[in-house]
């Protein structure tokens, strides 16, 4: 499994993210510890939840997933980095969501409960709180770090401006500031190109690109034979709006051999600036599906042919729309 730096920090993460949205929600218990287990020993050492995660099963069930794997056998907690979120709601309480230090304090001390450690390697803000000035979010976090319980601080679904003001305020202060931002980021939906990722290149922030194959659409929901497959009202919008895109691209993933998951993470990995795609594995047979995407060249050629079937905004912003 080959590795990059987490944007501008000196710690290095697998090029592919396990994502766990999926466990508890959609994913067993016993098959979601598979599915971990199977992952390490692939060299995939990232792992990302959320303290909302867990569906119909209840908020939190999927860090406390997690945290049970974990626990079940010594040093895993030692090889892995390990990111979690805070933001949504989580109680019933006014002040039980959102970046309050309150809420920040309160939600990591619980996150810690559920995952059975005592760090998170990767906090991250799960979205913009406009209620909450820089100043009361940072000291928050500082005292976070200086009690040893987060060591570095993400964002996730930032706009460019908020990824700016985060990282100024938190110069001002002295701090590490921003290393990472989770955006929705592939080969459907580019609108990062504008300004989230020339903020994230500008200020050293590694770009994390969570729904990689669009809800599954990228991983050849348009191919004949593979009609079978379970698709929601985001598939099928996705396919009315790129359905003969869709299957251009997939002629062009047999063309290349691969499978049309691999290329859509492939893509995603050529992107400078683009640190680890996040994985959402339902299942063991997806995790190995996108294992290979790593190892998947994908020569200047094939990037344009995938760039004229599914255009980006035209560049970074503001030359993208304007002279």
């Amino acid at each position: 499994m080959q590795c990059a730096r987490l944007g501008r920090t000196g710690v290095e993460v697998s090029r592919l993210c396990l994502g766990t949205m999926n466990f508890g929600a959609l994913t067993s218990e016993p098959d979601a510890h598979a599915i971990m287990s199977r992952a390490l020993d692939e060299g995939i050492d990232f792992f990302d939840t959320a303290d909302v995660y867990g569906g119909a099963a209840g908020k939190g069930t999927t860090e406390e997933i997690v945290g049970r794997w974990l626990a079940q056998a010594g040093g895993r907690r030692e090889r892995i980095v390990l990111a979690t979120k805070v933001f949504g709601r989580t109680g019933e309480g006014r002040n039980d969501r959102g970046l309050s230090a309150r809420h920040v304090r309160q939600a990591c001390e619980a996150s810690l409960r559920r995952l059975q450690t005592d760090h998170i390697d990767l906090y991250q803000m799960h979205h913009v709180d406009r209620a909450t000035s820089w100043d009361e979010i940072w000291q928050a976090m500082e005292q976070l770090v200086r009690e040893g319980k987060v060591l570095y601080v993400g964002s996730s679904n930032f706009a460019g401006w908020h990824l700016a003001r985060a990282c100024e305020t938190a110069t001002a202060r002295h701090l590490l500031g921003l290393v990472s931002e989770q955006s929705i980021y592939n080969l459907t939906n580019r609108t990062v190109e504008l300004e989230v990722l020339p903020a994230c290149r500008a200020y050293g922030l590694g770009m994390l690109p969570w729904s990689p194959l669009a809800a599954g659409v990228l991983g050849g929901i348009a191919t004949i034979g593979r009609v079978g497959r379970r698709k929601g009202e985001l598939q099928r919008r996705k396919l009315d709006q790129h359905g003969e895109s869709l299957r251009s691209y997939e002629r062009l993933c047999a063309d290349l051999g691969a499978e049309p998951a691999q290329v859509a993470l492939a893509w995603l990995l050529h992107t400078p600036g683009v640190t680890a795609p996040i994985i959402g594995p339902r299942t063991m047979n997806q995790l190995e599906t996108a294992l290979p995407a790593v190892d998947l060249q994908l020569d200047e050629a094939v990037r344009e042919r995938l760039d004229a079937l599914f255009p980006g905004p035209g560049g970074e912003a503001p030359e993208a729309y304007a002279w």
